[in-house]
């Protein structure tokens, strides 16, 4: 695409020179390091880097021209200056990367927990109907068996429009998004033509970024809102999925333009489970949709996967897919890696790996097994650092409350002191109590697996599916499932 015709989809911008060389554009980018000859480099102003200072490294790179928003004195190529250069990116991305979401079956599944479940559920349900099939979250962006690594949650918009891109030159026909709330407030997501959105839960979580719940409820809600405002005549048009069962749905409701359909268990709901039994195995419950009943044999545990499951059935059932074909795919459903995923040792010891990192995600996961467990439950948890410090004292509260051996150590520490997270989640306690710490991840598993006897389960809590820890600036490899089966062959060795 022509640089004249790209720029002239951003209607209030001022170009200096006026007149300019018109160029082929061959990259449109943020990042100076993925600059190349002919590309458009979009000056982005961030919390810690502010593209506009390195402008004169992407022109050395090869960048025929720059959007910017702040004045850029002694350019020698041209620049468009704009009131937003968010926005640009987000527009100029579109139209650069042919507004691919408007060629595919985009679903977008926010909330503080279970976004990563909900989707790669759905994402199933279409695979089992022969779909070729797209995934973007946290764990990596997937275009039908191609698994690309991902920094964030929902990528920065330039990244996403360009992985959207590839999925309709790839035939993906349905993509399942994890949508952040940092990436809702950022606008990462601006210009991406949802067809269904989907709210799991709100509960307390990223508060050192929007301040107050208030704030992080109104950042999901954007979601909703934005999601379009048009009524297709043969009846194609956006829904809306809520979580009956949670107060902020209410809000949502009113904030969209969108068809509703609800999904619940305690509330009463369009899609709703009852008689739920959880056992070590998985869960059983009724379903009814619409009036009519069906019985659910899942293969995974936890009253929250419940709320996953409906979730995944109400958006799939919102884009026309039939009860018995979504519940074929359900029955078929292993699980997440990193979502309560289970390791057995040889002497009868079990191990849950979960990502439950959040004071809701970690009691729901410790009800969870409370559930089921048969002898003594242990958990393993620490707290992220450079991250929200409020909720440290409540998981130390939370771990130890729900189970019989609470363990804290380190999680992502990044550039805080381990100690001093830890002992800010020793606060959290109303007694004081001896609670085994340690500041090495490795050093509490191998604990935990050598006090553990036949029948107890370990709760290795906060990392789930991440296969590093940030300590300092630097990313070590760590995997909480490959540790807890290292700690199992070494016991295995000394019984």
């Amino acid at each position: 695409m022509q640089a004249s015709k790209l720029i002239e989809n951003i209607k209030f911008k001022r170009i200096v020179p006026e007149l300019f060389e018109d160029f082929r554009v061959s990259l449109l980018t943020q990042d100076t390091r993925e600059v190349i000859a002919g590309s458009i480099f979009v000056a982005i102003k961030g919390t810690r880097i502010d593209g506009h200072k390195l402008v004169q490294e992407a022109k050395k790179n090869g960048a025929a021209m720059i959007i910017a928003q702040e004045p850029l004195p002694d350019m020698t190529i041209p620049v468009v200056y704009v009131q937003n250069t968010n926005r640009a990116m987000a527009i100029l991305s579109s139209f650069f990367y042919g507004a691919s979401s408007q060629a595919l079956r985009v679903i977008g599944v926010t909330g503080t927990n279970g976004k990563t479940t909900v989707t790669h559920i759905i994402e199933a349900i279409f695979s089992s109907l022969n779909e070729n099939t797209g995934l973007i979250g946290t764990m990596y962006r997937k275009i039908g068996d191609e698994v690309l690594k991902t920094k964030n949650t929902t990528p920065d918009i330039i990244t996403l429009q360009r992985t959207l891109n590839k999925m309709v030159e790839k035939g993906v026909s349905t993509v399942a998004m994890e949508v952040s709330s940092i990436a809702l407030v950022q606008g990462r997501v601006w210009g991406i033509d949802f067809d269904v959105a989907v709210f799991t839960n709100l509960t307390e979580d990223h508060l050192d970024y929007h301040k107050t719940m208030a704030e992080y409820a109104h950042a999901k809600s954007l979601l909703f809102s934005q999601l379009g405002n048009k009524y297709a005549h043969s009846g194609d048009h956006k829904v809306a999925v809520l979580n009956n069962d949670d107060s902020l749905s209410k809000q949502l409701e009113e904030d969209t333009a969108a068809e509703v359909i609800t999904y619940g268990i305690k509330n009463n709901a369009m899609i709703r489970a009852t008689n739920v039994e959880i056992h070590g195995q998985g869960t059983n419950f009724d379903l009814t949709v619409f009036n009519k009943k069906y019985s659910v044999t899942v293969k995974m545990v936890g009253m929250f996967n419940v709320y996953n499951i409906l979730a995944a059935f109400a958006a799939a059932y919102a884009c026309g897919v039939s009860p018995e074909k979504i519940i074929k795919a359900l029955e078929q459903f292993s699980g997440v890696k990193g979502r309560l995923q289970l390791l057995t040792s040889q002497n009868k010891v079990s191990a849950i790996v979960d990502y439950s990192h959040t004071p809701d995600g970690l009691l729901n996961a410790l009800e969870t097994i409370n559930e089921f467990a048969k002898g003594k439950v242990f958990c393993i948890i620490g707290c992220g650092g450079d991250r929200d410090r409020f909720k440290r004292p409540k998981m130390g509260k939370i771990a130890v409350e729900n189970s019989d051996f609470a363990i804290f150590t380190s999680d992502n520490p990044r550039s805080e002191n381990p100690q001093v997270i830890i002992d800010e989640m020793l606060a959290g306690i109303p007694e004081l109590k001896e609670i085994p710490t340690f500041i090495d991840r490795r050093e509490a598993i191998n604990f935990a697996v050598s006090m553990a006897q036949p029948g107890d389960i370990i709760l290795v809590a906060g990392k789930g599916h991440e296969d590093y820890q940030i300590i300092g600036a630097t990313k070590y490899h760590f995997d909480d499932a490959e540790e807890v089966k290292k700690a199992f062959e070494l016991k295995e060795q000394m019984d």
